[in-house]
This record gives structure tokens, C-alpha cells and sequence, in this order.
């Protein structure tokens, strides 16, 4: 978090514009992203749930 913020205080310096745009669409960015994350989560439990049926037999028998 901290070099992200030493980072964009360096855009800050070098093209101002560029950075004040970066600070006001990064919360939209944000927004529009959070859909594609919870699928993410989905996606990787549905394949967890997949392995945890596969391993089962041998988990039970010891193996």
C-alpha cells in the first residue's frame, strides 16, 4: 500500500493530469472489477469442490 502511494505521489510530480485522472477512476475501475473477482472466488471453489470429490476415495481408504 505504502509504494503504491510513494508511486503515484511520483506521477504526481512528473505529470500531474495523468495522476488526478488515476485518483478519480480508480473507484470505478474498482466497481467494475468486483464482478470478475466473485466470479474468480466461484470459479476457483467450483474446481476446489471438483479435486476434494476426486481425492475422496483415497483420503478414505488411507491412502
Amino acid at each position: 500500500m505504502f509504494v503504491k502511494f510513494i508511486l503515484w505521489l511520483l506521477l504526481l510530480l512528473i505529470c500531474w493530469p495523468v495522476a488526478i485522472l488515476a485518483l478519480l477512476l480508480f473507484p470505478i475501475v474498482w466497481l467494475l472489477m468486483l464482478p470478475l473477482r466473485l466470479i474468480g472466488i466461484t470459479v476457483e471453489a467450483f474446481f476446489r469442490f471438483i479435486k476434494a470429490l476426486f481425492t475422496l476415495p483415497a483420503r478414505v481408504l488411507g491412502g
